[in-house]
């Protein structure tokens, strides 16, 4: 199953069933007929089979050059994202191990001062430093290197929920989009509409950011970058209102995916967090199931305040997964590590900047790979 397949498979009945082996059946005889038919063939006409044979797999070797030449360039830039966290975290255990032989327990007081400082946070550093220190009285770890494995292997487990989309019956398929201002929501939503759309998805946005001065006209100039539609109303209307109506005509007109737009006044607003509450309750009435995703989206910049957004989000409306922004040189990358781990929600979406690519699914194995600056 492919990422954006967020709709079940109907299951097929024995007659389809007995349909598909008959079509399988002929499909068999259709290639022994084709085997026979190229065995009869003259010299010349069996070099041209060989030629369009080679032609075919050269084709199918570029293509799939291309797709390892795009996994090494996300590499590369999510290596750069990432360079801020690795040089903290990743250097300073290189420094810490530096002529160490053997693991003692200054070692490990330097590596649990350094996962705090690296924004890791103290409840994950506490976890992950106890486990190491088990390990060492068990012998499992003898020397710095065997360390630094297993450290890069409990980040790994950490990161590794399962981050798929959720998988549903009905249409449209609604994704609520919610996070305070200035983390890159619109922008996230604009990729997620493109990532949709170029999947064969009929995408429409709603612009239930009401309150903040332009929100709805920015929604609406990426939209129409994109070339998806935006459901609205005017500046200061209901947030719950909009998109409600949103959800209705969404229904009525077939589309199959359904974006969300919600306002981001500072989390410890209470107001906002209440109309966020809102938004499901009045979506639930429309569809009892939805909304099938609600993704917070964090600044990998913000550091530790990320924490606090995490946990207030998830606490009022339910965060289903995570999209982290804004991973540059700048980032703070470390602080995911702590927020999977204390509030077991997966990262589903990683974005470096303004292109309309420039949004991933996230992948634990990549990012630690980028994170510890492992080859490809």
């Amino acid at each position: 199953m492919g990422f954006f397949d967020i709709f079940k498979k109907k299951k097929k009945d024995e007659k389809i069933e007995e349909e598909k082996v008959e079509v399988l059946e002929t499909e068999e005889e259709a290639k022994d007929d084709e085997v026979a038919a190229k065995e009869d063939l003259n010299s010349e006409e069996k070099k041209e089979v060989v030629v369009e044979i080679v032609s075919e797999t050269n084709v199918r070797q570029e293509d799939t050059s291309e797709n390892e030449d795009e996994k090494q360039s996300f590499f590369k830039r999510l290596k750069e994202g990432l360079s801020k966290t690795s040089n903290k975290l990743v250097g300073g255990i290189e420094t810490i191990f530096f002529g160490k032989k053997e693991i003692d327990e200054d070692l490990l007081e330097e590596l649990e001062e350094l996962f705090v400082t690296s924004d890791v946070g103290v409840n994950t550093t506490l976890k992950i430093i106890d486990e190491v220190r088990d390990e060492v009285s068990r012998k499992v770890l003898k020397n710095p290197e065997e360390l630094k494995n297993s450290i890069k292997d409990k980040i790994f487990n950490i990161l590794s929920l399962d981050n798929s989309l959720k998988q549903v019956d009905e249409k449209p398929y609604v994704i609520l989009v919610v996070g305070v201002n200035g983390v890159g929501k619109t922008t996230t939503i604009a990729k997620l509409a493109k990532m949709f759309k170029d999947e064969g998805l009929k995408t429409v946005l709603a612009a239930g950011d009401t309150f903040r001065a332009a929100a709805i006209d920015q929604l609406q100039i990426w939209a129409d970058r994109v070339g998806v539609p935006v459901i609205k109303q005017k500046e200061g209307s209901d947030p719950a209102a909009v998109i409600y109506d949103a959800v209705v005509s969404a229904k009525a007109k077939g589309y199959d995916v359904l974006i969300a737009d919600t306002a981001g006044r500072l989390h410890t607003k209470f107001n906002l967090m209440n109309e966020l509450k809102k938004i499901v309750r009045v979506i639930k009435k429309e569809m009892p199931e939805a909304p099938h995703e609600i993704l917070l989206v964090l600044d990998a910049t913000s550091g530790q305040n990320a924490v606090s957004q995490a946990k207030i989000f998830s606490e009022a409306v339910g965060v289903t997964g995570i999209v982290l922004t804004k991973l540059d040189g700048t980032a703070k990358g470390g602080v995911i590590v702590g927020i999977v781990d204390e509030l077991k929600i997966p990262v589903k979406f990683i974005g470096f900047g303004e292109k309309m690519d420039d949004l991933k699914p996230f992948d634990a194995k990549t990012f630690v790979d980028a994170l510890f600056e492992t080859e490809w």
